[in-house]
């Protein structure tokens, strides 16, 4: 299949009409010139070295260089590539928290958008490593199996919202079951799960299955999301409406700090409380580097192979002897009528 990467710029195109009106405008203009001074063909005889034809060969190869040019930018693609890249890195499973207590706006935008700008930087970061994805809220679910193709995690990421998961509440404990479950059994390499979690309406025996986890050699590290203040948790998309208890209170929604740092704890691993900045980021970036990495051989397909470096040369030649070609006549080369 056949594509332009850059497509707009065959626009361009519409201005060489435009060009080609212009010089044979000024070409006409420069023969009604010439034949104010005198038939053409006394001129031709006073200047026996002019030669009216190399300066059109001049400029439709100038013409076929801008032509070429604009392909170029254009960046013409074909075919596939397939590319064998080489890797170091730990295998790092994330899972978010994706219950309603999530969109409650005491972090701005509002938990769950923070939580996801927080994973996108720091599969940036991390992006010789494999990483999948989990989401849970009253279960758990894998939203991408163990990969090293970290930009399709951030594909996923964007696609994270409440309605992955029909059931609320904050299963952590089924979560890192099942990411357990997501890792390889290559015992080298160094493995961690970071939990984003604002810890609501907690579930099961997270802190002694963390602790399990530590055991097995995987380090569990949590990134809180949220404030001790709390904020309403919004009933609908709009945030103008709030969840509301039995007796009709609204319900505000508390990060639960102490039971993610006791999990953190047992997990052997780091609590971080997740802000506008890049503090998280630093401070998790630092942690899961002391874990040993494993290098992977990893196959990178790419859709297009560009074939912009064939044009380049071909613009290149055109340009090259378009210098060559003078608009006289070489005397070196008087005897040689190539242009009769």
């Amino acid at each position: 299949m056949f594509r332009f990467g850059n497509p707009e710029y065959l626009w361009l195109f519409a201005a060489m009409p435009l060009l080609l009106a212009l010089y044979l405008y000024l070409n006409i203009r420069k023969r009604k010139d010439v034949e104010q001074m005198g038939s053409l063909s006394t001129l031709r005889m006073m200047m026996p070295e002019l030669s009216l034809k190399r300066s059109y060969l001049k400029f439709w190869l100038i013409f076929a260089a801008l032509c070429t040019g604009i392909f170029l930018v254009a960046r013409p693609q074909f075919g596939t590539k397939v590319e064998t890249v080489e890797k170091e890195g730990i295998e790092l499973v994330i899972a978010i928290d994706v219950s309603n207590s999530m969109l409650a706006r005491d972090l701005y935008p509002d938990r769950l958008s923070l939580a996801r700008q927080i994973l996108s930087r720091l599969i940036d970061v991390r992006r010789d490593d494999k990483v999948a994805l989990i989401v849970f809220a009253g279960e758990a679910y894998v939203q991408m199996p163990l990969t090293s193709d970290t930009q399709s995690a951030k594909i996923f990421l964007n696609s994270i919202d409440p309605s992955l998961v029909p059931v609320q509440g904050t299963a952590i404990a089924d979560a890192i079951g099942l990411g357990m479950s997501c890792f390889s059994a290559d015992k080298e390499v160094g493995k961690a799960m970071v939990i984003i979690t604002d810890g609501e309406d907690h579930e099961g025996n997270a802190s002694e299955v963390a602790a399990e986890a530590a055991k097995a050699g995987v380090m569990i590290n949590v990134l809180g999301v949220g404030s001790m203040d709390g904020a309403p948790v919004p009933g609908d998309g709009t945030g103008s409406n709030y969840m509301t208890d039995s007796e009709g209170n609204v319900v505000v929604s508390r990060l639960n700090e102490e039971m993610a740092m006791e999990i953190a704890r047992n997990g052997g691993g780091l609590y971080v409380r997740a802000d506008n900045s890049n503090t998280a980021i630093r401070a998790l970036e630092a942690q899961l580097d002391e874990l040993e990495t494993t290098r992977t051989a990893s196959l990178t397909y790419s859709e297009y192979d560009e074939q912009f470096p064939l044009l380049g040369w071909f613009l290149l030649v055109i340009l090259i002897v378009e210098l060559l070609i003078y608009d006289k006549k070489n005397r070196l080369f008087r005897n040689v009528r190539l242009f009769r």
